[in-house]
């Protein structure tokens, strides 16, 4: 298995932590679009951060993350459902971007959105700017002005491989002791930013949690699988379709020499819809069955 999540705990604090693995996915996203090298490595880094933080909130549903810029990268976008499935897409001005450009120059002012979907209840949205150095910082910052439990991330991603690492101070339980607990909590957070590039990207997941914590009890869990996913369909674009009326569907079809194509920017999937396609759907007869006029 190469796309993953896998937690873990440490026994004697009051800290969890979770690990990220994409490789799969991560390549089925990247590609979808010729993406420069620094903004694959943000799509990949934003994939990571998804992936930890659908275990992190524990909820059925989807959840969303979109950043927005008015710079070189105005848009990048992230999916990832609590059963696993991932998808992603960046927008980018290919001109304007440095081989080594960060965070920083790519989007400038930037606001980061997170957005809960669930399968029941009410959706919810937090927005943060994207001060950080680079999107790790972005998303603790998010929890820190959001005054929820503390955590950490660190992420990583080189066009081939993402990986993302996450800690979380749990309430507590095991170390009841303010100053206990912060001592605590400091000395896991400080020993994983020792963590490198490489060792994130290149180790297992055995082996990287050794080198930073080996004299720390802990347990691995069992890892949870991931994988690319995109949620578009013919019956989804038809109903965006049916949702523009009858008149204004026919009109499109009229304006686009007699069909209308609806392009997936996730996965470049296309769905074409004729006249007699679009007469079926308001009569009531569906979108699945492709009428016989297509050629």
């Amino acid at each position: 298995m190469t796309d993953f999540t896998q937690r873990f705990l440490f026994d004697d604090t009051d800290v969890r932590g979770e690990l990220v693995s994409l490789e799969a996915s991560y390549q089925h996203v990247l590609a979808k679009h010729a993406y420069p090298q620094p903004v694959a490595q943000l799509l990949g880094e934003l994939l990571a951060a998804a992936s930890l933080l659908v275990g992190t909130l524990k909820f059925e549903g989807l959840l969303i993350l979109q950043a927005r810029s008015e710079g070189a990268v105005p848009l990048l976008m992230v999916e990832c459902s609590s059963e696993g499935d991932v998808r992603g897409i960046a927008r980018y001005h290919a001109e304007q971007i440095g081989a080594d450009a960060g965070l920083a120059e790519l989007m400038p002012e930037g606001v980061l959105a997170m957005t809960i979907d669930p399968t029941q209840g009410q959706r919810y949205q937090g927005i943060v700017a994207l001060d950080g150095f680079n999107l790790a910082e972005c998303f603790t910052n998010y929890f820190v002005t959001s005054e929820q439990l503390s955590t950490r991330f660190w992420l990583s991603a080189d066009g081939q491989r993402a990986r993302g690492l996450l800690l979380q101070q749990l309430p507590a339980d095991r170390l009841k002791d303010p100053e206990e607990r912060e001592a605590s909590w400091q000395h896991v957070a400080t020993l994983a930013d020792t963590l490198q590039t490489e060792e994130l990207l290149g180790l297992d997941n055995e082996t990287l949690l050794y080198r930073l914590y080996h004299e720390e009890p802990l347990r691995l869990f069992e890892p949870r699988g991931l994988q690319f996913r995109c949620s578009c369909s013919r019956e989804r674009s038809a109903n965006a379709l049916v949702s523009l009326g009858q008149a204004d569907a026919e009109l499109l079809v009229e304006e686009n020499a007699g069909s209308i194509v609806i392009d997936c920017q996730f996965c470049n999937e296309r769905y074409a819809f004729d006249a007699a396609d679009v007469a079926q759907l308001f009569a009531g007869g569906g979108s699945q069955a492709p009428s016989g006029t297509r050629h």
